[in-house]
């Protein structure tokens, strides 16, 4: 394991999380290639996307089912403010970690971190885990005590 895949197994070991990182040998970087890789769906894979509230360019975590398209405009309304997909730069600087590899813990500074309640139709789902080749299994109520998160719909629609 890396530096940032021990970053993500000490978080989790600190949160009180049974789960073990994995790298493996093919990409995760999409959740298609994650759920490919891991043999689940691609509705289990629960990807962290970064976005930037347009008022304070605060960090707002949002973790998707990986059929999801998350809807801005909802999000924003959510939150009370117009949000921005981060950029590369951003979410590496918010995180610590680069698109592809940013795993819902491990990190700190979110204004608010969402996550997605068409998650919760699984007993476990797969989250990365510091790099674009390493994740780790959860429950989805385990992710949400973990990160403190708040359970919404973010969808914009759903591919299944």
């Amino acid at each position: 394991m890396g530096s940032s895949t021990h970053r993500v197994q000490a978080a989790l070991d600190q949160l009180g999380i049974a789960a073990t990182v994995t790298d493996l040998a093919d990409s995760t970087r999409s959740a298609r290639d994650a759920a490919r890789t891991l043999g689940c769906s691609v509705a289990q894979i629960a990807k962290s996307l970064v976005f930037r509230r347009t008022d304070t360019d605060e960090p707002v975590l949002v973790i998707a089912s990986g059929t999801n398209r998350v809807d801005e405009a909802q999000v924003g309304e959510h939150l009370g403010t117009a949000v921005a997909l981060a950029d590369p730069d951003f979410v590496r600087a918010a995180t610590g970690f680069a698109i592809g590899g940013v795993p819902p813990v491990g990190h700190e500074g979110m204004s608010a971190i969402l996550i997605d309640a068409d998650l919760l139709a699984f007993n476990r789902i797969w989250a990365a885990a510091g790099t674009p080749r390493s994740v780790f299994p959860i429950e989805p109520q385990e992710l949400i005590r973990a990160t403190g998160g708040e359970l919404t719909r973010i969808a914009a629609s759903a591919a299944r």
